[in-house]
């Protein structure tokens, strides 16, 4: 062959090998990988609201399970890096600094509490990383910016909800309030207030406290003294549970109502008689037996605290869209707003407006009888 023949052919076969990895980019967007595909998460695994990061986090595992044993995304397995946000702003920075500038996932899955996810939504909007947050429901979230999503409800609804349900079903006029002073504390707090003042209700007292607080019997007392119908108490189980026992010390009885975070098995094993007679509201879900097999099996209880259901369907949320538009950021992005997911166990179906939020909500309200958790009739 000749030197000129050679120099034909070796062109020949680069323009076949660069036509190849053309097609291929087109069919798949990206040459086939069987690489993890990684994604970070951040709640509360230990700290003041660690039972329900944990019992979220095991509907995570059953979820991802069932993900890869499906086929993973488009072949490649699911992985989830997990980080504690302790419920804190501190760490749940501290753990989206990781997760965004070290892992490089394209998306962090939470936090929990607002605070953590109000603590990172700036860090990731900057760098153009996604977030879905499975329970965080502080109403700043909504303008946090075009890359934070939650198939959690804003508490612009519980709020609402809350306020109609003591004026209105328990037929209380009187109001006081304790809440945490953390972005979910005050922003509920302030839907609240607004909306039950506008049903002709009435503030008589209204207190704020740090997260570190424990000892509300200054603050009990206070509002002992402006006697109110009902006490709007906004609070963690860290802070929840020493305040129940010193309102039994204090023999102070009066109608207790609380948020969604009391949907919190720890605070009534805590709390013990204390918290008999609590009412609390929680973003309405319809567990499978399925899935409540799958939950036993693997916390060993019954428990389905708090945000549970949502982190589960969040996962598979997540799953439907990487596979829909691979790993890129704003693929991701652009994707969730156009999602529609149907059959979770949290929401008969589920899908973003405009801000990344939930277009609807619908809540429940539980009491705390003879020591267990009932959903009132």
């Amino acid at each position: 062959m000749s030197k000129t023949a050679k120099i034909i052919v070796g062109l020949i076969v680069i323009i076949l090998i660069i036509w190849g990895i053309s097609a291929a980019t087109k069919k798949g967007g990206a040459p086939t990988s069987s690489e993890p595909i990684k994604i970070g998460f951040i709640g509360p695994l230990t700290g003041n609201a660690a039972n329900v990061g944990q019992n979220a986090k095991a509907a995570i595992e059953i979820a991802l399970s069932e993900v890869n044993a499906d086929g993973g995304i488009n072949g490649r397995p699911l992985e989830i890096i997990y980080e504690d946000g302790k419920c804190t702003s501190k760490d749940a920075a501290a753990a989206a600094q990781k997760l965004i500038n070290v892992d490089k996932v394209p998306v962090v899955f939470g936090g929990a509490c607002s605070g953590e996810t109000s603590a990172f939504t700036g860090l990731a909007e900057q760098s153009k990383t996604v977030v879905l947050s499975y329970c965080s429901s502080a109403a700043a979230i909504t303008n946090a910016g075009d890359y934070i999503f939650r198939n959690y409800p804003s508490d612009n609804f519980q709020g609402v909800f809350a306020a109609d349900y003591i004026k209105n079903k328990l037929n209380k006029s009187k109001v006081a309030i304790l809440y945490i002073q953390t972005d979910w504390g005050i922003g509920l707090n302030e839907t609240f207030s607004k909306k039950f003042v506008e049903l002709g209700g009435t503030v008589v007292a209204s207190e704020g406290f740090q997260e570190t607080n424990k000892d509300f019997r200054s603050q009990l007392s206070k509002i002992k003294v402006a006697n109110p119908d009902v006490i709007y108490f906004l609070g963690y189980a860290g802070q929840t549970v020493p305040a129940l026992k010193q309102l039994a010390d204090l023999k102070y009885k009066v109608s207790m109502f609380g948020g969604d975070a009391w949907d919190d098995q720890q605070i009534i094993t805590d709390a013990g008689s204390a918290a008999e007679g609590i009412y609390f509201t929680v973003p309405s879900s319809s567990p499978s037996e399925i899935f409540k097999t799958a939950m036993k099996t693997k916390v060993g209880t019954d428990e389905i605290a708090v945000c549970t259901p949502t982190a589960y369907d969040g996962v598979h949320i997540l799953a439907q869209v990487l596979k829909n538009a691979g790993v890129e950021p704003t693929a991701i992005k652009d994707e969730l707003y156009k999602t529609v997911y149907a059959g979770g166990v949290s929401s008969k179906e589920i899908s973003f407006d405009s801000n990344g939020d939930p277009k609807t909500a619908d809540y429940t309200v539980k009491i705390v009888k003879n020591g267990k958790i009932e959903v009132v009739q």
